[in-house]
């Protein structure tokens, strides 16, 4: 029988079980929790944790000073989304390399850098290529325009990321966390039947959600009943969005142009096959590596790591608020408006 969100939301908050720490894994989760006042519902044994669906906060300190350098080379435009700019490495941030004389530009989709590549032919043009499966489909378009018009002056600087082994390695390292509600917008690409074998190896439940108040609701509902039922079960709630299969298309345009490799998360370390590399065939358009074993903020105290894996809340971390803004992050939470850090800075007092 059909139930009100309403009673919904008063069952969320009659829950008497165990304690349970249920991960939004999406940012854009976090921003819907805090807008609609989800954790006003909640009873005391129930706690909402972040998780690593924000893909620059998992971006290795590393990969910005490697663009940080290619940006001091002669002819070399540097091509990046607004929130990768602010973010953090070793020498600082891709917009401390535009102040010290950088070409360094930023978009708003990655055909832009196609654009701009075929207008000067004389400069060499590097895109900054972050993002889940979400992204991965225009980057594939974009590496295909470029082997069919022969454009030679653009390549991409790899660090895409494949979200399931993140999650895969978070319920290795963190086994406090008790069900999953699984991100709108991955799922749409990657489908909801791709979280099948996650749940059946870890017994942890995962329900797909949009980002309404409805949605967010009926999701924590449905993850107590199956932790009540002792179900780790995948229960798509966003079926408009999300079919079980994915976008097929989108998933085979992914595979015709990338490879799966192991890749470094940061604040998580090295995760096998979590990456994506360009198959040898765009080869030509490849950027390059970098290196990703150090990170910065781990120095500074920053609990970035801790908060993308669940250990941590952003209000845990002593320079919350203080030393770390979003006018001076310390860590690469702070800095985007998909970041925990970020997320909780905006909404601190409610």
């Amino acid at each position: 029988m059909a139930r009100s969100i309403d009673e919904l939301a008063r069952r969320v908050s009659a829950y008497d079980g165990p304690p349970l720490n249920i991960m939004e894994v999406c940012g854009t989760h976090t921003q819907a929790i805090f807008r609609y006042g989800v954790r006003s519902i909640l009873p005391p044994n129930v706690s909402l944790l972040s998780g690593p669906g924000c893909p620059v906060c998992v971006t290795p300190a590393g990969y910005i000073d490697r663009a940080f350098a290619l940006s001091e080379e002669p002819g070399t435009v540097i091509c990046a989304f607004g929130d990768m700019l602010r973010v953090p490495g070793g020498r600082g941030s891709l917009l401390d390399a535009k102040a010290a004389g950088g070409d360094v530009r930023m978009l708003y989709a990655p055909m832009a850098a196609l654009d701009w590549a075929r207008a000067e032919p004389d400069k060499r043009f590097i895109l900054t290529a972050v993002g889940f499966e979400t992204t991965l489909p225009v980057y594939a378009l974009l590496a295909r325009r470029l082997r069919e018009e022969g454009v030679k002056n653009l390549k991409l600087l790899m660090c895409a990321k494949a979200l399931l082994p993140a999650l895969d390695w978070i319920c290795a390292n963190n086994p406090d966390i008790g069900g999953f509600i699984g991100p709108g917008h991955v799922s749409a690409i990657i489908g909801a039947d791709a979280y099948r074998p996650l749940c059946a190896r870890t017994g942890i439940p995962l329900t797909v959600a949009g980002f309404t108040y409805e949605h967010i609701v009926a999701a924590l509902y449905d993850l107590l009943e199956q932790r009540r039922r002792g179900a780790a079960e995948v229960h798509n709630l966003y079926p408009s969005a999300v079919a079980p299969a994915g976008n097929e298309s989108a998933l085979a345009l992914i595979d015709s142009c990338f490879e799966r490799q192991s890749s470094v998360w940061r604040g998580l370390g090295e995760i096998e096959a979590s990456g994506y590399a360009l198959r040898p065939e765009y080869g030509e358009f490849d950027a390059g590596g970098y290196d990703a074993s150090h990170d910065p903020s781990a120095r500074t105290g920053c609990l970035c790591g801790r908060v993308i894996m669940g250990r941590a809340v952003p209000a845990d971390c002593p320079h919350f608020g203080a030393a770390c803004s979003p006018a001076h992050p310390l860590g690469p939470c702070m800095v985007t408006s998909e970041g925990a850090c970020g997320i909780w800075y905006e909404n601190r007092g409610i």
